[in-house]
């Protein structure tokens, strides 16, 4: 069995003048550009004037994203560790139950392995997905600027994450979340952390494509450097593959060139179908609760679809791939969102002809991928919250 490097590095890490809340940011792929603007308003330090570049059109804006990374060092607003650590990465929050939870992981060097040769894993199929802007911006800087999210299949990784280490801030997101990081720079426990990750395969949950182009540039690092330098391994933020650390939520499906009664007929031959009144947020728990799923349409209302008996027998026991079987003769496209009132929404504003609400994948099923090596459908799961951009920053030397 192949498995992954797991390694410390020298973090680079604001000034602890500067407070998290003001500097942090969500992912670079959910920023609008009215975010970036008030991000950019409550600190012109904060991470996304290097991580969301917009000083210039083309590949001067990536140069610019360089320069300021540089200046931002010289004039101490980041800071170099001094020695290689990992930073725990807590995060506290409600999930959509309303159960107050707390997860931790780990912040590392995960090796960057070819695809297919084991040791890192992919969980679903990805999408086609536009790779140069992230791949240009990690050129021009030599930095990881945001994490992979990975799971560990070894058991007990997070009762070796759960004493505390040095606090290093926190920041409170606009979901209510409270994220908190630690460095751990002690040998032993650096050590032990080291090799419970690498111990065993590490499932990608989160930054596909992330991981993708850290692939492609360690290929370009190496045809010019060769091999044993920072690009053999990315930053990525490890949590143990257990029910407590995860909260998993569903990403729905919207529907474009077909109406809702197109689609209802066409899932007639594959569910029961019942009226579910007006469509709430409620829907996001009711779906779980009901063991079905639920069409929407553009006027806010919806249908219950229930699996009929021995239709899906040989499909795998998800709602992603459920859909795909019974609408694999259908020539239409798929979106997603997470969120049943953003899908609500959508609908309303006439971007998409109708929904369909899924139930979150299970900690089982996301296993049994890892096990068996298979792939779910694009867009099976979102594992929330969202890790911050710019409590760690990577150097790749």
């Amino acid at each position: 069995m192949q498995v992954p490097r797991f390694e410390p590095f020298a973090a680079l890490r604001y000034h602890s003048s500067l407070p998290l809340d003001d500097v942090a940011a969500p992912p670079y792929d959910v920023l609008s550009d009215a975010d970036v603007d008030a991000l950019l308003a409550r600190h012109p330090r904060n991470i996304v004037a290097i991580d969301v570049p917009r000083d210039a059109d083309g590949p001067a804006r990536y140069d610019a994203a360089a320069a300021r990374l540089a200046e931002w060092i010289a004039e101490g607003t980041l800071v170099l560790d001094s020695e290689p650590t990992f930073t725990l990465y807590r995060m506290r929050f409600a999930d959509e139950a309303g159960n107050e939870r707390e997860t931790v992981g780990v912040l590392g060097a995960l090796e960057v392995v070819d695809e297919g040769a084991g040791g890192v894993l992919p969980h679903e199929r990805t999408t086609p997905k536009a790779k140069t802007d992230r791949l240009d911006l990690t050129r021009s800087t030599n930095t990881n600027l945001s994490p992979v999210w990975g799971l560990s299949l070894t058991e007990g990784l997070t009762d070796l994450l759960r004493e505390a280490g040095e606090v290093l801030g926190s920041c409170l997101d606009e979901q209510g979340v409270v994220h908190t990081v630690e460095r751990v720079s002690d040998p032993a426990r650096v050590a032990a952390i080291s090799a419970a990750v690498a111990g065993n395969p590490v499932l990608i949950a989160d930054g596909h494509h992330r991981y993708a182009i850290s692939r492609t540039f360690r290929d370009e690092v190496r045809a010019n450097r060769g091999t044993g330098t920072g690009a053999e391994l990315t930053l990525t933020y490890v949590a143990e593959m257990v029910e407590d650390q995860l909260s998993i939520d569903a990403i729905h499906r919207l529907y474009h060139g077909i109406d809702a009664a197109g689609l209802a007929a066409v899932l007639a031959d594959s569910f029961e179908l019942a009226e579910a009144g007006t469509v709430t947020p409620a829907f996001a728990l009711e779906v779980v609760q009901r063991e079905a799923l639920c069409l929407v349409r553009p006027d806010g209302t919806g249908a219950w679809l229930t699996p009929k008996p021995a239709v899906f027998d040989d499909v795998r026991a998800l709602d992603g791939a459920y859909l795909e079987h019974a609408l694999r003769d259908l020539d239409v496209d798929v979106s997603y969102q997470h969120g049943v009132q953003h899908v609500v929404d959508r609908l309303a504003a006439g971007d998409a002809g109708a929904a369909v609400l899924i139930r979150p994948t299970s900690i089982d099923e996301i296993r049994r991928t890892a096990n068996e090596r298979v792939l779910m459908p694009p867009k099976s799961t979102f594992f929330t919250p969202k890790l911050r951009t710019g409590l760690v920053l990577r150097p790749l030397g």
